[in-house]
């Protein structure tokens, strides 16, 4: 078994590469099955989200994975490798857990990670491709994610992406309770923002979403309205700050739609953060002088803010994970056992079953029951022990002392 992970983050690619090398959901299903059938896969995961990209293999040719990824997203290898890693065995397993943990993400300790993990091994287990080495390997993640957050302060007044968006926003406007906020999007994470958005009482929230029901199941949270995608072009306008996370692969709002709607608002400043990737605003729009786009990259050092006081909390974490890591070491090299355990077994199982059809003709011929009984005990002493005792007679004199003391810790002598 070698695990392998092969990925891209938000520490060595900005989101303009990242975006281009992330998987959409419905693109996980068939590139599991494109990359379990590579030569030398025999297990694969995908994880996607906005600030990482990456495989989870089990897997003997790693440049095969890197060359799997470069074909399937359109790029050269050269193109993509100066941004990649490439994680082997226990540094893989520590990789993981630090992801599960949230030690990974741009927001220290965040638990949105956890569930994208958990979403990444049931589309992995759909597909057929998690194997026994991934299991292991995603199942002590979750367990060291709850391990490091029950015994740590490591997600204790993290600065969310959404409290950044506020916090950004409050720099352009005096106060966000006098503008009007659009999120565009119906997931998870834009629920988060317009939860950080609606404690500053703005005078209007909107959701423009895909599906009208779903925006409608949003905005009702938060007392206010629904429009479709398709609406954005002639209410765009109205808007102060607009806040998008979808998972579309092609932008939603382009420069020119923003153009007319700055035209519009006779050039009012808008405040724009695009939480998606790929993302959901040209990046153009960011040329435009009456408007503030931040990308999730743009937030990072928000974010970063304030995190400095839990280095304690980091420290405690790693030595967790330091440990459930060598507990993993311990775990693969077993099932490296396994195969040899169950010809053993097989060995035993075909002497007993053997040597019990001998005794069960003897006793059904009427010979004496205890004769039977003491005959099968020694034969199958005898055939037990015919193997160790043939090693240990001809073993090489240079190899006699390991042999000895091998066979001695085997057979408890010792004791």
């Amino acid at each position: 078994m070698n695990l392998l992970v092969l990925g891209v983050n938000y520490h060595t690619a900005p989101v303009a590469v990242r975006e281009r090398l992330a998987f959409t959901p419905a693109e996980v299903p068939t590139a599991l099955a494109m990359l379990s059938a590579e030569h030398g896969v025999s297990e694969a995961a995908i994880v996607s989200t906005c600030n990482r990209t990456e495989l989870y293999c089990n897997a003997r040719e790693p440049q095969q994975v890197l060359a799997w990824l470069a074909s399937t997203r359109g790029h050269r290898v050269e193109d993509i490798e100066p941004h990649l890693y490439l994680l082997n065995g226990g540094d893989a397993a520590s990789h993981a857990f630090r992801v599960a943990s949230g030690l990974d993400s741009m927001v220290l300790g965040e638990t949105q990670i956890l569930g994208q993990l958990k979403d990444a091994e049931r589309f992995a287990r759909d597909a057929g491709t998690m194997g026994v080495l991934l299991n292991g390997v995603f199942q002590r993640a979750f367990s060291v994610a709850k391990e490091v957050r029950t015994q740590t302060r490591i997600g204790a007044a993290s600065v969310s992406m959404a409290a950044a968006s506020v916090r950004l926003a409050e720099r352009l406007f005096p106060s966000v309770a006098s503008c009007k906020v659009l999120f565009i999007g119906a997931g998870e994470m834009i629920e988060l923002c317009a939860t950080h958005f609606h404690a500053r009482g703005p005078k209007q929230i909107t959701v423009a979403n895909r599906t009208i029901e779903r925006g409608e199941m949003l905005a009702k949270k938060f007392g206010g309205e629904a429009i479709l995608l398709s609406d954005l072009p002639s209410r765009l306008a109205e808007f102060d700050i607009v806040v998008t996370s979808t998972a579309a692969p092609l932008p939603i709002v382009g420069k020119g739609m923003v153009e007319r709607a700055l035209k519009e608002r006779k050039h009012r400043p808008m405040f724009m953060v695009d939480l998606a990737v790929p993302r959901d605003i040209e990046g153009e729009v960011g040329d435009l002088s009456d408007v503030y786009l931040y990308t999730l990259d743009d937030l990072a050092e928000v974010v970063r803010q304030g995190q400095e006081s839990r280095a304690g909390e980091v420290e405690s974490a790693e030595v967790i994970i330091a440990t459930r890591v060598d507990d993993f070491h311990r775990w693969v090299s077993s099932r490296a056992l396994v195969p040899t355990i169950r010809e053993l077994k097989d060995y035993a199982d075909r002497i007993a079953r053997h040597e019990l059809e001998k005794a069960q003709k003897k006793l059904a011929a009427g010979e004496n029951a205890e004769a039977v009984l003491a005959e099968f005990s020694r034969q199958m002493a005898n055939k037990f022990m015919h193997a160790p005792l043939a090693a240990l007679n001809n073993v090489l004199p240079e190899e006699q002392e390991n042999t000895l003391a091998t066979v001695r810790r085997l057979y408890r002598l010792h004791e």
